[in-house]
């Protein structure tokens, strides 16, 4: 009897040491990580959702902004009514199921969110019913009140991998950190049923609204650029096609539109060739759009005047072992530059090729910009490189000097011809003028780069340019009495290793006034089926704009 109670007392005084040592455990050495998981078990933390920026155009209006929806919620602890009798008078207010509404309720949480994105209207409808236990939470979302204008612009907001808004494409994209702001934080003691507790501790961070951005984006220019194309694809019989207007002195993007097209307020309706600006994303061979640009390189470096005759135009010529010869198999002996430009002529420009030079020519498409992206403020931009010097050959050279043979994107021509039409500086593409947050605003100024070409080299391609529009093959298209600058563009489209024989890029690029322009614009419409040539889609596309903007512009005519 006695051996059985010395062993018990062995075991329990065992017992009250594990206990003694578990409980000094417990209180000493975890006791800061035991009070901080006990203090997860009632404190809640929540984040607060910041408004994105606004984007808007030059007017001051929006393109888009953050309009505050609400998350409906119930917290059952709270309700004094049946889940049938609150879902029978809020499931008509929100367009929804009443049974969908009821099982929600019914759910085994304490709080239950029932719709997302509910109108202020239906929160004003829904809490003049004064309902115990139903709230609403903020919910900012997009809007667009042009709907799919401006689309490629601004691109659009989704959801990342983690289910929190992020820009895709357009300004949405590029600016996403700058628009996103930052989200705050609301932290609040809950009850074990997640309830929040009335009196308890509660402590909050308010979210950090985004910056807002202003845009040189116009509206008359924009709803101008967007009509006219649409009718154009039509007309012409087009599946695609891009407008870029912008100042040449500034930089400043005026307008631009792409199409096909989207609606950003329902991106997911769409897929990512959708959302791709082919004014700045894709590539092509740009064609007789690209001879004035070669042109003022000569010029520039002295090697040609614009009365300089051409002494191989009278018959096809052979480079390399391949023939060269012009669009229309029409010959001009002893053609003076300018001439070359207007008749759009291949065996001119293979002639201004040989003057300048292979090394000269490819500093000076360096110079140019090509072969670097512009930097423009959008995402999705992309620019093919230049071939290494040591791999062109005659023929490269020649075919360059017409637009075939080299990959380029319509911003980069877009900017290349803008260099003319300012006298010869570079000048940075910008969508985005002002950025601003209340009060405080920061302005972004112009990007003036080095010198290009020569203020007289840049009036002298002008003046073939203008030669180009009032005596060229779309001079019946022009708008008459008014100095334009341009220059029209049919580039077969390369396929597996050739051209195809029957899809064009159609083109026409300018500028008005010729002196002294207000803005350069360049169309180009993918395989048009009314015809072929650039001189009879494209040119006249573009004159359609610029006779709609002449007025807005303060553009009248010569005579």
């Amino acid at each position: 009897m006695r051996t059985k109670l010395r062993i018990f007392g062995f075991l329990f005084v065992i017992l009250v040491c594990g206990l003694i040592a578990r409980l000094f455990f417990w209180q000493v050495i975890d006791a800061s990580n035991l009070a901080q998981q006990g203090q997860l078990q009632y404190q809640r933390s929540d984040s607060l959702t910041a408004t994105r920026g606004s984007i808007y155009a030059t007017d001051g209006s929006y393109l888009t902004t953050d309009e505050m929806d609400w998350d409906l919620y119930v917290t059952k602890p709270d309700l004094t009514e049946n889940s049938i009798t609150i879902a029978s008078q809020i499931a008509p207010i929100i367009n929804a199921d009443i049974n969908d509404i009821r099982n929600k309720i019914d759910s085994g949480t304490a709080w239950i969110s029932l719709q997302h994105r509910v109108t202020n209207d239906q929160k004003k409808n829904i809490e003049a019913l004064d309902i115990a236990g139903v709230g609403f939470d903020p919910e900012p979302s997009r809007t667009y009140p042009e709907s799919s204008s401006s689309a490629h612009i601004l691109g659009f907001v989704g959801k990342d991998v983690n289910g929190n808004d992020k820009g895709y494409f357009g300004l949405e994209g590029y600016y996403d950190l700058t628009l996103a702001g930052k989200p705050g934080l609301l932290d609040r003691e809950s009850d074990a049923n997640g309830t929040p507790i009335v009196f308890g501790n509660s402590s909050q961070v308010d979210p950090t609204h985004g910056i807002d951005l202003v845009t040189n984006i116009d509206k008359t220019v924009q709803f101008a650029i967007e009509k006219e194309l649409a009718n154009g694809l039509v007309q012409y019989g087009s599946k695609a096609g891009s407008v870029i207007m912008m100042d040449p002195n500034t930089g400043a993007i005026l307008g631009m539109a792409s199409s096909p097209s989207f609606d950003p307020g329902q991106y997911w309706n769409y897929t990512n060739e959708d959302f791709k600006d082919a004014a700045i994303s894709n590539t092509f061979e740009p064609g007789s759009i690209f001879k004035p640009i070669v042109m003022a390189s000569a010029l520039d470096a002295g090697v040609v005047q614009p009365d300089t005759e051409c002494d191989i135009c009278a018959n096809i010529i052979n480079v390399d072992g391949y023939p060269i010869d012009t669009w229309d198999s029409v010959h001009h002996p002893n053609s003076s530059m300018t001439d070359v430009i207007v008749n759009s002529d291949n065996i001119g420009m293979t002639f201004v090729g040989q003057k300048l030079g292979q090394d000269k020519l490819y500093d000076y498409l360096a110079k140019f910009g090509f072969g670097k992206i512009t930097g423009i403020d959008l995402q999705g931009e992309v620019a093919l490189p230049l071939r290494t010097k040591d791999t062109w050959s005659d023929i490269d050279t020649a075919t360059t000097t017409f637009g075939q043979g080299i990959a380029v994107t319509p911003i980069q021509i877009l900017r290349a011809i803008g260099i003319i039409a300012n006298g010869g500086q570079m000048v940075k593409p910008e969508v985005v003028k002002e950025i601003k947050n209340g009060t405080w605003s920061s302005e972004i100024k112009s990007q003036i780069g080095p010198r290009v070409i020569s203020q007289n080299a840049a009036g002298e391609i002008t003046d073939m340019m203008v030669h180009a529009v009032t005596d060229g093959e779309a001079k019946w298209a022009a708008p008459a009495g008014f100095s334009i600058a341009g220059k029209t563009g049919t580039a077969q489209i390369p396929v597996s290793g050739h051209y195809d024989p029957t899809k064009t890029i159609a083109s026409f690029v300018g500028f008005a006034p010729a002196k002294n322009p207000k803005f350069v614009m360049l169309v180009t419409l993918q395989s048009p089926t009314s015809s072929e040539w650039g001189s009879e889609t494209a040119a006249p596309l573009w004159f359609h704009i610029a006779e709609d903007l002449f007025p807005y512009f303060g553009i009248s005519p010569n005579n």
